[in-house]
């Protein structure tokens, strides 16, 4: 609702008015028909993990929205974005309520982003190998870098469009959950600044790996009152 509501219904024809709460209502409850079916074909029973198996079921939602809302007179571009809008507002959380303790415990933001990382990659990102989520994990000087090489949300949203075509799925899939990385990234350091991630090639995109990297401002031991 809050990431819907009050938005031009489409931005190039502005006089056919806003998303009204009848408007997200219908358009949810036209996601949630879809979700129930999408389901069937993302064998979730063969995902390893309970972590990789709620991804690939909000990867099941996300799809579901993007095209309920092509179906009901959407462009391609502007579903992405408001998918990619909505889907912000829960990424937000989750990512700010799994750091929060460590941006509570200490100003560092290499140990934020470390131990953050850290409990991501056992919750929900853990790396059984496929068809579950599979990962290279280095540490060098102030960068954390990971390599991954198996996704099982991109992975459900491939086989999707090799069995019924592309309509703009795995599209809308990286201007959503490829794209959150760089601001959460700053979330998760919290030191009011930018640029604390950075990728060159991307599963979704085609590429063989996603080469994730995130990078911290080193401070000093005296600047580090907190553990």
């Amino acid at each position: 609702m809050k990431a819907l509501q009050g938005r031009l219904l489409q931005p190039e024809s502005p006089e056919l008015g806003r998303w009204l709460h009848d408007d997200v209502e219908q358009m949810l409850e036209a996601t949630w028909s879809r979700v129930a079916v999408l389901l069937h074909t993302a064998n979730l029973e063969r995902i390893p993990t309970l972590g990789n198996r709620h991804n690939v079921f909000l990867a099941v939602v996300t799809t579901a929205a993007f095209q309920a809302l092509v179906e009901n007179n959407q462009t391609k571009q502007h579903a992405s974005d408001l998918v990619a809008d909505v889907g912000w507002k829960v990424y937000e959380l989750g990512i700010k309520f799994v750091s929060l303790p460590f941006r509570l415990t200490t100003r560092n933001p290499r140990k934020r982003m470390e131990r953050t990382i850290r409990t991501l990659l056992k919750f929900p990102f853990n790396a059984p190998g496929r068809p579950g989520y599979e990962v290279k994990v280095e540490s060098q000087d102030s960068q954390i870098l990971t390599y991954w090489s198996s996704c099982p949300p991109q992975t459900f949203v491939r086989n999707l469009i090799e069995r019924d075509g592309d309509k703009g799925e795995l599209e809308a899939f990286y201007r959503s959950w490829c794209l959150y990385d760089w601001p959460g990234a700053d979330i998760i350091a919290g030191d009011d600044e930018r640029g604390h991630y950075h990728r060159t090639s991307t599963l979704s995109k085609g590429d063989p790996v996603c080469n994730m990297c995130w990078k911290y401002k080193i401070i000093t031991q005296a600047q580090d009152h907190t553990n």
